[in-house]
């Protein structure tokens, strides 16, 4: 038997209990172990302990009698989730060392059901075995989120300790540094726990940078969500040889001649679709919708198909666009420019005076866009009587469809729309709300009918079709919308059908702005999520019985899924003229097989994206609204809960808190069904929908969180403590007993 290693005083390492297991050539327990390094009473209990984290992570097997340093995968480890792949979460081994001279495995986790509810950088516990085509993993439990990589701005407090701020407005307090890792006051950092106990704090595992600087809000979110952001170099070598495939006229038809044009956003890089209308000489009209012909370019099977699906869908921030797809594709080659012959998959469309489509079809045409156009100008364009008879004939045939799209009377929620402007430099301009302009209603019905088209032109070549489905309210919504009408005095009869229209109705009968923007906000948060799936439950919000996403196959994997069918169920297919590419433009055999799985997969892509992109415009207007702290504002009243109200200012859509102990020194009430907050000695009340002036007191823009004063309040948001000389910019205020409080403003948003 090896000879041991001498007693030393105190808990050895992780590091001295695996050196020893390895020099030893008999099984060592904690008995040996406790021999070993001289271990008594208490030090004993937290060996225990430390063995049992060690066997957790993967480190040992954790067998009682005796431990045994792992090569491999323990049968038991503690993983953490890399990427999402058609799905299914993969991941490697989590105490897995940089510095092994193997790389980590990976690991396919097997989850219950359809789809991962995993996300990246999510850990889980494990049981792991190896089979024939590579590890796979069952999970047995995920790990509490206090386990999770964090993120945060480092602070220092006036004792010279380190603490983290973090910037999701969720999580509410700083946690103790530990390890800097050479991060400096002031800096967004991701850091990870030190220990079992909070008390242990967290360790600094990776510097991002200054967390105002221009453009840094979307990176935040980017990290914060495990957005893919960075091409391999395989995918990028693969999109340079896609973008070169000569486009051949065999099997496409020639559309080059018609005047389609783009209309879309001043500031857009990607066209995914144009449209082109003629009357027919019967009061209705022929309309061409044509669209990016990616899966000429995307083939199932590749690399760029790969991280397309891994992605999902394309990210949009204010500052900058994650692409599911490769520039040279996404803002070039697949891009419909003007004046470039580019490859398109056209939607021909009959529609008849009533806005009725009588009949479709589907072929692969060479366009040449005749000009892209800015959704303003377009109207502009239209109300000075200037445009041209392309423009003119495309609103003539949106008349029609607008007719049949109020018959069949789909949900009419007008909804403020946040927009961020930036200048050069990446600082904010302005930010306000988006107007609705007849424009964008005319693309919008164009793509509505084309979506249609292509799942009724699916389902009538029974061919595989990935919906876009928007399920009708649950009963337990429409009870929860039922009681907060009540409160309005009006009625919701449960027993009815429940359709849009019926949604159209009751608002048309409310003649209040503001009660109708109360009301239109509960029926929104009435609706059901909408999601992907290859059974057919309908579009509850459209009055649409058949729905799929046709029109954004550069920004959407669903749309993609979608023409790759028709690419089959048409007899479209071209094959690659180059040997080094995937042969299909068609749907691949794994796709017919299990729709169900990408479908799940790039829903939550779709939910992680939407989740991101709101919290940014969030923090855009944090920073914004930072430099005017200590102004009034008209806001309205959005939530009503015991511990304060939410509001947002009606200019902006800046939603913040405001506590219920600013409102004053009376104790408040909270009617939960009335959603009424109410005084016990004035009685005044705070109702949902109240329009009252607030005070702006706080503006945190790491994470987009604002606090509110009533304008004569009595009470006050205390700010957390004295600034503190930290840094050259002074961003940190510190609270009780020297601890970090929230960053108050910055003078950064202009």
């Amino acid at each position: 038997m090896t000879k041991r290693a001498q007693p030393q005083p105190g808990l050895p390492s992780r590091q001295q209990i695996l050196d020893f297991i390895a020099r030893s050539d008999d099984p060592a327990g904690k008995r040996e172990i406790a021999r070993a390094f001289g271990l008594k009473g208490q030090e004993k209990i937290a060996l225990k302990a430390l063995l049992k984290d060690m066997a957790e992570e993967g480190l040992i097997d954790g067998k009682r009698t005796a431990y045994h340093r792992m090569g491999g995968v323990p049968k038991v480890t503690v993983l953490r989730v890399v990427e999402i792949d058609e799905g299914e979460a993969i991941a490697v081994p989590d105490a897995w060392s940089p510095d092994d001279a193997t790389p980590p495995p990976r690991l396919r986790l097997r989850e219950r059901g359809k789809g991962s509810a995993l996300r990246s950088g999510d850990r889980v516990l494990a049981r792991t075995e190896e089979t024939a085509t590579g590890w796979i993993a069952h999970p047995m439990k995920k790990l509490p989120a206090n386990a999770d990589q964090l993120m945060g701005v480092v602070e220092i407090d006036r004792t010279g300790k380190g603490w983290l701020a973090p910037v999701d407005k969720r999580v509410r307090n700083a946690s103790p540094i530990s390890d800097l890792g050479g991060a400096e006051a002031g800096q967004l950092v991701l850091a990870e726990p030190a220990g079992r106990s909070p008390r242990a704090g967290v360790k600094v595992t990776s510097v991002l940078g200054d967390p105002l600087a221009p453009k840094a809000f979307s990176l935040i979110a980017i990290a914060k969500h495990g957005i893919p952001f960075s091409f391999s170099p395989e995918t990028l070598e693969e999109g340079q040889v896609a973008a070169k495939l000569p486009l051949s006229q065999s099997k496409r038809e020639d559309l080059r001649d018609l005047p389609i044009v783009a209309i879309d956003p001043s500031d857009a890089r990607d066209h995914d679709d144009a449209i082109w209308a003629e009357p027919d000489g019967q009061g209705g009209f022929r309309a061409v919708v044509a669209i990016a012909d990616v899966s000429f370019y995307v083939r199932p099977g590749g690399m760029l198909d790969r991280e397309a699906r891994k992605r999902g869908n394309s990210v949009y921030f204010p500052d900058r666009v994650v692409p599911m797809l490769p520039e040279v594709l996404s803002a070039d080659v697949c891009s419909l420019r003007a004046g470039a012959d580019r490859a398109a998959m056209a939607c021909h469309l009959e529609i008849a005076a009533d806005g009725r489509v009588t009949s479709w079809r589907f072929t692969r045409a060479l366009v040449r866009i005749s000009e892209v156009i800015a959704y303003e100008e377009a109207q502009r364009r239209i109300d000075a009587d200037e445009a041209r008879e392309n423009l003119i004939h495309l609103w003539g045939a949106w008349r029609c469809l607008e007719q049949a799209r109020k018959d069949r009377d789909p949900l009419e929620l007008e909804l403020p729309e946040r927009r961020v402007l930036l200048d050069d430099a990446g600082k904010i301009r302005e930010i306000a709300l988006r107007e609705r302009l007849d424009a964008h209603r005319v693309v919008e019905d164009f793509m509505i009918a084309a979506n249609v088209a292509a799942a009724k032109a699916l389902e009538g070549k029974v061919a595989p079709v990935v919906y876009r489905i928007h399920e009708p309210p649950s009963r337990e919504k429409l009870v929860a919308l039922k009681d907060y009408l009540a409160t309005f005095d009006r009625k919701l009869a449960l027993g009815q059908v429940i359709t849009p229209g019926l949604f159209n109705r009751m608002l048309k009968d409310v003649a209040d702005e503001s009660e109708k923007a109360l009301i239109m906000e509960a029926v929104l948060r009435s609706q059901t999520q909408a999601y992907y799936g290859p059974r057919n439950a309908g579009h509850f919000g459209l009055s649409l019985g058949s729905y799929a996403h046709f029109t954004s196959p550069i920004r959407r994997y669903a749309d993609l899924l979608v023409h790759r069918a028709l690419v089959d169920a048409y007899g479209l297919e071209q094959a690659a003229p180059r040997s080094d590419l995937p042969p299909t433009s068609g749907l691949s055999d794994r796709d017919r097989a299990d729709l169900s799985r990408v479908s799940e997969a790039i829903s939550a892509a779709e939910r992680r994206a939407m989740e991101a992109e709101r919290e940014t415009i969030d923090r855009y207007v944090a920073a914004w609204l930072s430099s005017r702290v200590g102004e009034v504002f008209d806001c309205r009243i959005t939530g009503v809960q015991r511990f304060g109200l939410f509001a947002t200012i009606l200019s902006l859509g800046g939603d913040g808190l405001v506590p219920v102990s600013v409102l004053g020194a009376e104790r408040f009430f909270h009617d939960e069904k009335a959603q009424v907050l109410e005084g016990e000695q004035s009685g005044t009340r705070y109702a949902l929908g109240d329009r009252l002036r607030l005070r702006l007191a706080e503006a945190n823009p790491l994470t987009g969180a604002l606090k509110f004063e009533p304008e004569d309040s009595t009470g006050r948001i205390e700010p957390r403590g004295a600034p503190l000389p930290l840094g050259k910019k002074g961003k940190h205020f510190t609270g009780k007993r020297g601890r970090p409080g929230n960053i108050r403003h910055q003078g950064r948003g202009r």
